[in-house]
């Protein structure tokens, strides 16, 4: 059985680790409100582009003329998987999900035959990568010292991916990530990034069906032109927005961590400040009994 000096250290070490979450929890919660505001202002964004592109695309058709960005290669043998996570951990379980979606698509993909390259962004997700993937990761971003990833963190990667499409390194692209639904809910998606994954148009493939506000719009220059223009900006935005969702998710993920280890160093310490008081009411209890047996000897 430990001594009350052990004990009284271990409650006092608890106590220091309860201040600590409890503090990364206010912080977490503090930056929570900033991140979730910019997701939910990128997110209409991010959908009308969608709808715009979907629109002109209807128009577009198979047309030969179409972008290679809309049309695609027109082959799936070689896979992009671009693998977005925090830089740190304490998050609950918010890096973890993330890797297991992206590590069992990218097993799907490998057991099909296809060529699969992983871009990391994050340390957190490129560790655990390296160690069961490390033969397919081509790149890994970082953005320590980075307190709100934005459009100057986003646009690089995106200018990066494109490159690399056009030089015919890749097919398909897709990012995983957590889409943010609550301070309590995130959600892993995996967003196909390249060719643009659109929203879907009528049976008949009529632009119409698309959902555009009731208004319908002419175009100048020609959609061809216009989707050349848009589809690279399309990238940069769709992974703007990947990158946002996972900001506030990583937030909400910490925040709830940090509340759960606070509550259960809470319980810890009246666990072990029972087990202090029964101890130490012990050792008085033997200390009286040799008092009173030594003035009965006498």
């Amino acid at each position: 059985m430990p001594s009350l000096k052990d004990l009284r250290n271990r409650i006092t070490s608890v106590q220091s680790t309860q201040k600590i979450t409890r503090a990364m929890q206010m912080v977490a919660a503090s930056k929570l409100r900033k991140a979730q505001e910019a997701v939910e202002a990128s997110r209409p964004y991010a959908e009308r582009m969608e709808t715009v592109l979907a629109s002109l695309a209807a128009s577009v058709g198979d047309a030969e003329g179409a972008p290679k960005l809309l049309a695609g290669t027109g082959s799936d043998e070689t896979q992009l998987v671009i693998v977005a996570t925090a830089e740190r951990g304490l998050c609950g379980g918010f890096n973890s999900s993330i890797v297991r979606g992206a590590t069992q698509h990218i097993n799907s993909l490998l057991a099909q035959g296809k060529t699969v390259k992983i871009f990391c962004i994050g340390k957190k997700g490129a560790v655990p990568l390296r160690r069961t993937h490390g033969s397919y990761i081509i790149e890994a971003v970082e953005f320590d010292g980075v307190s709100q990833v934005g459009f100057a963190q986003a646009q690089p990667i995106a200018e990066q991916v494109l490159e690399m499409y056009e030089n015919g390194e890749f097919d398909i692209c897709t990012v995983f990530y957590n889409r943010f639904e609550s301070v309590i809910s995130q959600v892993v998606t995996a967003m196909q990034l390249i060719p643009a994954a659109l929203p879907e148009t009528g049976e008949d493939g009529d632009a119409e069906a698309i959902d555009l506000g009731g208004a319908a719009y002419d175009y100048e220059p020609d959609e061809e032109a216009i989707l050349r223009e848009l589809l690279p900006r399309n990238v940069a935005t769709q992974l703007l927005r990947a990158l946002l969702e996972n900001g506030a998710s990583e937030m909400g993920a910490k925040m709830t961590a940090m509340d759960n280890a606070t509550r259960n160093a809470g319980d810890l310490i009246d666990s072990l400040t029972i087990t202090y008081n029964r101890s130490r009411q012990a050792v008085i209890t033997k200390e009286l009994i040799e008092i009173i047996s030594g003035a009965e000897a006498l």
